[in-house]
């Protein structure tokens, strides 16, 4: 009797857990319907270059539109003097100390480019140094493409903390590391739930 009773609770709370996982949705972060520097969540890109720390790399964030799509555009001259060498679009998840991703599986972003090798950058609430961050390389080509960056496969950079996904903070897409030009838009950035 006992047994029957534990396979029959067994099942339900499985049919409960992947009925819910299937109707858990994407979030979107930023679809660029704006028309501004606002993103979905309310939120406002910002640019940051080496210059904050004596670098000199400049760099500028605008409102373009490109191939059909509108976007967001981050131009500039990265330079690795100084001890410096980035430019950075980024974006606070939320107005509180928190964002809770745990739901998802990881980052999606529509991008185009010149053909150059960029970074994803997310920083959580664990990490206070501004240089650490959570970290992943992709290549922006002219044509758009879709990009999907698993949270299991981001690289911990200047930080032993294991990344936690319920203690989000900020994402930023990044020109980094080496003397060459930026350009690269952004249509969307999402995240997306397990496949």
């Amino acid at each position: 009797m006992h047994y029957q009773l534990f396979r029959t609770l067994i099942g339900l709370l499985l049919y409960f857990l992947i009925w819910n996982i299937a109707l858990a949705e994407d979030l979107i972060i930023d679809d660029r319907t704006s028309g501004n520097l606002c993103s979905n969540l309310g939120t406002q890109w910002r640019m940051f270059t080496d210059q904050v720390m004596g670098g000199v790399s400049n760099g500028e964030l605008m409102l373009d539109s490109y191939e059909g799509k509108h976007c967001l555009r981050m131009l500039g001259d990265v330079s690795t003097d100084n001890n410096g060498g980035f430019v950075q679009m980024a974006l606070e998840l939320t107005q509180d100390e928190v964002f809770d991703a745990s739901a998802y599986a990881g980052v999606e972003i529509i991008v185009s480019g010149n053909n150059e090798h960029y970074n994803v950058h997310l920083r959580t609430t664990d990490l206070w140094l501004p240089w650490q961050s959570y970290r992943h390389s992709f290549k922006a080509t002219s044509d758009w493409q879709t990009i999907r960056i698993p949270f299991k496969d981001l690289n911990a950079y200047r930080t032993t903390t294991e990344f936690h996904e319920d203690k989000l903070k900020r994402i930023g897409l990044v020109a980094i590391g080496r003397d060459f030009k930026a350009d690269m838009c952004v249509a969307s950035i999402k995240l997306y739930t397990a496949d």
